[in-house]
């Protein structure tokens, strides 16, 4: 189903509810990188070998992926609001768990709670769209999509200088203070989203797509340590693939699916998912290699002698860039579209990269290789969750967002593994510890320039879209916003819900379908029973309307390009009417 600018409910939010999603995002995404300061001393600090240490990264990891989706999917069927809460919720409580441990187990346990809250992103992308007005809309969005590498791109130096001054498990105290603030500016600041999708929750496909999420993540992320040719990689490789498979014949035949696999077949949503996940490699490879090459020893020959702190503060740009980004995306995507501007991302991240190439001689040659590509990844993340929006029913953005951020963790896990070997494989032994090369940080920058390649041309296989369909994410001015709202004015449904006594009924859910039976538009009455829904263009529909404690109303209705009020009552039959 293609939604309109309709599909969003007359519920209008304050002006707080934007930075404050968006601080919810970038406190989700430290969790990513809270530990990279540290990685290389986890095994004496916890006491375990470094192929153990490693579960400390990976169960995160493992996690986020199995909750994003799910998430996603249960809070467009229980609440965005409340899901969001109860995601930042887990994630202080697992933050609290690992502050207060230094055993290995114990740690696993919280860091996997904090995984939990990558749930987050999708979760505000869907509050921010049903409730914002579609002047803020397509900045809103793109500032909590990038909140992914702003807040990982902010956590390095802080981390470090944390890291460097203090105990470590002042991290864990530090993000957990975090998300209590987080939690208490939601429940201040963020109202609830009235838009519910039908159905149950899908605990079957749930379980299905943890299982092989975790099947194939887990090789990916331990193939180095195990053998990639080993026979348990390739038993959870394949093992990964019959679940997988088994699912997605499942899930087409539930009637309430926790993914939607029909919708995510659709062109506009397959190719936007394959694109995020070339975007997580390439925006993975830069976090990896800048910070190594600047804290290298100068006596390698290559290595640039910073501190962790300062190697910290030159990569941060990343993430400034990024933040700094949404607002001219916002620009770019009201005058070209959102698939130009994907493009446009993946373009300056590939300069970024061939640059990046003949720039490692210098610290301040990092800053402009972070400066460049934190503009091309904001570009490109920003354009991602409107080419979701514009492309799925309201009813699904949650749940369909979830699965887009899950394919850009995909994505960092595939960079992380293939960076990681390529590092290990081309570095020089001295007195017993593996020291990178530059031969092997110019290969992960030519693997980075060849995932954009392929993300390229996958943004170019993306249906362009007209005007009509993507109205909402169009506007990004007051004067677009005006013409818009007029346009929608001038050809629209209009009228009020009434119940049996003719009195207003409030939230009562309005659909409008098309001939082929598709849904054209949604909205919710106010609270004088009163709606107005848009229409695509002149001809016949179906005018459903829906309260609880009432019963189903259908209404055929044509539109010829004049308009006269529709009003549906409640309790009567369905009846034709003309407007």
């Amino acid at each position: 189903m293609t939604h309109t600018p309709t599909d969003q409910p007359g519920r209008r939010a304050g002006g707080a509810v934007v930075p404050v999603l968006a601080f919810a995002g970038i406190v989700v995404a430290v969790m990513q990188t809270l530990l990279v300061p540290v990685i290389k001393d986890l095994p004496q600090l916890l006491a375990t070998s470094p192929s153990n240490a490693t579960w400390v990264l990976t169960s995160t990891l493992l996690s986020g992926a199995v909750a994003t989706p799910i998430m996603g999917r249960l809070g467009d069927l229980y609440g965005k609001r409340r899901l969001l809460i109860l995601s930042l919720a887990v994630m202080v409580v697992g933050a609290l768990v690992s502050a207060v441990t230094s055993d290995l187990v114990i740690m696993i346990v919280g860091r996997t709670l904090q995984g939990f809250a990558m749930g987050a992103i999708p979760l505000g992308i869907g509050l921010m769209r049903d409730m914002l007005p579609r002047e803020k809309l397509g900045s809103a969005m793109a500032l909590m999509s990038s909140s992914i590498g702003v807040g990982g791109g902010l956590a390095l130096p802080a981390a470090a200088l944390v890291a460097q001054h203090a105990d470590w498990h002042a991290l864990y105290y530090g993000a957990a203070g975090l998300g209590v603030l987080a939690i208490g500016l939601t429940l201040l600041a963020v109202p609830e989203s009235p838009a519910r999708a039908k159905g149950s929750f899908d605990l079957p496909g749930a379980i299905g797509l943890s299982a092989g999420l975790v099947l194939f993540l887990l090789p990916i992320t331990k193939g180095s340590d195990w053998g990639w040719s080993s026979g348990t990689t390739l038993a959870l490789f394949a093992a990964s693939a019959v679940v997988l498979g088994l699912w997605g014949v499942m899930e087409l035949r539930v009637k309430a699916p926790l993914v939607d696999l029909r919708t995510s077949a659709r062109p506009a949503v397959l190719f936007t998912n394959l694109a995020s996940i070339m975007v997580g490699v390439s925006f993975y490879v830069v976090s990896l290699v800048l910070p190594q090459l600047l804290q290298l020893p100068t006596s390698t020959g290559y290595g640039l002698g910073q501190s962790m702190v300062t190697a910290g503060l030159l990569v941060a740009p990343l993430g400034l860039t990024m933040m700094v980004t949404a607002p001219v995306y916002a620009r770019l995507s009201a005058k070209y579209g959102p698939k130009v501007t994907l493009i446009l991302g993946l373009l300056i991240i590939a300069i970024g990269y061939g640059a990046g190439l003949g720039l490692m001689t210098a610290a301040w040659q990092s800053l402009v290789i972070a400066v460049v590509l934190g503009a091309g990844i904001g570009l490109a993340y920003s354009s991602l969750p409107a080419l979701i929006v514009g492309a799925v029913p309201a009813s699904e953005t949650g749940a369909a967002n979830g699965l887009n951020t899950l394919m850009r963790s995909v994505g960092t896990s595939v960079s992380s593994a293939v960076i990681g070997m390529v590092l290990a494989n081309t570095a020089n032994n001295v007195g017993g510890v593996a020291v990178p090369t530059m031969h092997g940080f110019r290969v992960s920058f030519l693997i980075a320039t060849g995932a954009v390649a392929v993300g390229l041309l996958f943004a170019l296989l993306l249906p362009r879209r007209t005007p009509a369909e993507m109205p909402q994410l169009r506007a990004s001015s007051e004067e677009d916003a005006n013409l818009a709202r007029a346009e929608e004015v001038l050809r629209s449904f209009r009228g009020r819900v009434l119940d049996a006594g003719g009195a207003p009924v409030a939230h009562a859910k309005v659909t409008l379908i098309d001939r082929r039976g598709r849904q054209a538009g949604a909205t919710l009455s106010e609270a004088d029973g009163s709606y107005a829904v848009a229409v695509p263009a002149q001809g016949a529909y179906v005018l459903a309307a829906k309260a609880t404690g009432h019963g189903p109303l259908a209404s055929a209705a044509t539109h010829a390009g004049d308009e006269r009020p529709v009003d549906l009552d409640l309790a009567l039959p369905g009846e034709t009417v003309t407007a």
